[in-house]
């Protein structure tokens, strides 16, 4: 009879806590909808509101020509604004129309800030800034008064910022109107756009494909015609894979350069691989004028830990020979067909303008992968991670990608011991998955990047090279392949550890011949993720491709003049 009672006693009381879990999860679920839902209705609300305000300008300004000022350069626009030809309404209110009609499409902006028409009624007083009347969209992890930054995290959702980033305060005071705030990916560790609260961005070139990310919201918009200037943030690749996948420029800056008080990262205290905002556009011209706007007296007085260093425009009107540095291949991605294509003509074009070229190889790119990017980006294991993805679903997209994430740590060290004499890529990354294990080994590893960083300038410095050229992923990937190929974005995260300037330049499109020869895809390790990869780039015939261009920490405006200097041998070539 006792053991019987005892039985049943054990029994209601499993019950019971297996009932409060349970009430727990479906509470918690409610909320995360509920959250959802309020953020959802709140974008809705702007884009209803933004569509009724665009109807009723046109009404009262019929003659406004705003297919004329959709075709204009940023440099033109800021030229026609200055001198009165054009109003910052009749501006402000044609890109408003184009954003609509491009998100109906590509579902890249998660929401239009109305606050914007109002900035209309003082823009006159900012009228000697470099951006005045200028529309510009930013990247959604930008804090904006009174708007949350939820990094596409369901956690961080009814948290509206306090006030404007330091950059959002720069560009108002530079005349620039911020009227659309964009898309990401959750948890912004991530080169796709798509989670839980917006939904997918897809690429403007083709529906089918991804616009990249983290910044893809920014490369879709651009890329669509909606917006001429942006701001994004890059941590691995996060403006320069988008503009890439999306057919336009974009530029990451020497970390530091530019103020990163008030954009909000998913968590904060990560040092090793450290993240950049930076400017994306339709041509090079137009980051350079974001940047010289950007570094202002404003910003510097803001946030007085930026360096004050002015934009130099002689050095990025320079025309002097370069030395540069090249590859194909950085031994640890093979690239794509298209992407080896477009540095090699690239290269022929910079050879016969009368630059120097030399071969040039990363160092190590098979340690650094796993030993300094990934256990930089997760030295605790990715628990910090973990916790921002609770209370909510994990979007499909991320999904594969942080798995294996949640695996004990004795796990993820016995798949790493079983994986390396078949596999020692993914053999290496799985065991750096267990991050760095204690205060004085992220110590060591704090040092291991100096050194690195060290290491790196004296090899770029022996080859006695100004700037270096080098692939960037592509084309643009098929849907749910960004997770699962993180390997790939070694091209790009590599110049956020040594915190060097880079950016992208789009230069050609994928051709039928690319596609045949991506057929005969091997890869450098021959691995799943090689497998992964040609999959993800298959079925890219038209889509653009990109060149990145590299240049050393504070060089950032030789860096775009070397971007400039691509851009103008590539149009002349197609004359």
């Amino acid at each position: 009879m006792i053991n019987w009672t005892a039985a049943l006693l054990t029994g209601v009381a499993c019950f019971g806590g297996y009932l409060v879990v349970r009430v727990k999860k479906i509470n918690s679920h409610r909320k995360a909808e509920e959250k959802i839902k309020r953020a959802r209705n709140r974008r809705d609300e702007s884009l209803q509101r933004a569509e009724q305000a665009v109807l009723r300008y046109k009404e009262s300004h019929p003659t406004t020509d705003s297919a004329l000022i959709l075709t204009l350069s940023l440099s033109e626009l800021t030229q026609q604004l200055n001198k009165g030809l054009l109003s910052p309404e009749d501006v402000l209110y044609s890109y408003m129309e184009k954003t609509l009609a491009v998100n109906k499409k590509l579902n890249c902006c998660t929401e239009v800030l109305l606050e914007s028409l109002d900035q209309l009624k003082t823009v006159g007083s900012n009228k000697d800034g470099l951006l005045y009347g200028v529309p510009v969209s930013i990247k959604e992890n930008l804090a904006f008064k009174n708007h949350d930054c939820s990094c596409g995290v369901i956690i961080n959702l009814d948290q509206p910022a306090e006030k404007d980033s330091v950059l959002v305060q720069v560009l108002k005071k530079q005349g620039a109107i911020p009227f659309v705030r964009t898309n990401l990916p959750q948890a912004l560790l991530n080169y796709d756009c798509s989670n839980p609260i917006y939904g997918q961005t897809v690429n403007p070139h083709n529906p089918q494909k991804t616009s990249g990310g983290s910044s893809g919201g920014e490369g879709a918009l651009i890329g669509g015609g909606g917006s001429l200037l942006g701001i994004g943030t890059d941590i691995g690749g996060s403006i320069r894979i988008p503009a890439s996948f999306c057919g336009i420029c974009g530029f990451k800056p020497t970390a530091g350069r530019l103020s990163l008080q008030g954009l909000r990262p998913v968590y904060r205290g990560q040092k090793s691989v450290p993240s950049s905002p930076g400017p994306m556009a339709r041509d090079v011209d137009s980051l350079a004028l974001c940047m010289q706007a950007l570094l202002c007296d404003h910003m510097f007085s803001l946030d007085p830990t930026v360096p004050p260093l002015p934009f130099n425009m002689e050095i990025y009107r320079s025309s002097r020979p370069l030395r540069i540095g090249y590859l194909e291949n950085d031994g640890y991605t093979q690239p794509s067909p298209s992407m080896a294509r477009g540095v090699r003509e690239v290269k022929a074009l910079l050879e016969q303008a009368g630059h120097t070229l030399v071969p040039y190889c990363p160092l190590k790119m098979d340690q650094v992968f796993p030993e300094l990017l990934i256990k930089g980006l997760l030295a605790d294991g990715a628990t910090t991670l973990l916790q921002k993805l609770k209370g909510g679903p994990v979007d499909p997209c991320l999904e594969p990608q942080v798995y294996p994430y949640g695996f004990p740590k004795w796990l993820k060290k016995t798949i790493s011991f079983l994986l390396k004499p078949v596999f020692p890529r993914v053999s290496a990354n799985f065991g750096a998955l267990c991050g760095v294990g204690s205060v004085p080994e992220l110590w060591k590893q704090h040092a291991a990047v100096e050194d690195y960083i060290h290491e790196t300038i004296a090899h770029w410095r022996s080859c006695k090279i100004d700037v270096l050229l080098c692939p960037v992923i592509g084309p643009a990937y098929n849907f749910l392949y960004c997770g699962k190929t993180t390997t790939a974005a070694s091209y790009t995260i590599l110049y956020n550890l040594l915190t060097f300037p880079a950016g992208v330049v789009t230069v050609s499109t994928v051709t039928a011949k690319d596609e045949e020869e991506l057929k005969h895809y091997k890869g450098c390790y021959q691995d799943m993720w090689d497998k992964l990869f040609k999959e993800a780039v298959a079925g890219g015939e038209g889509l653009p491709v990109a060149v990145q261009c590299v240049a050393l920490p504070w060089q950032d405006e030789l860096c775009l003049r070397f971007m400039k200097e691509v851009e103008q041998l590539v149009k002349q070539s197609k004359k």
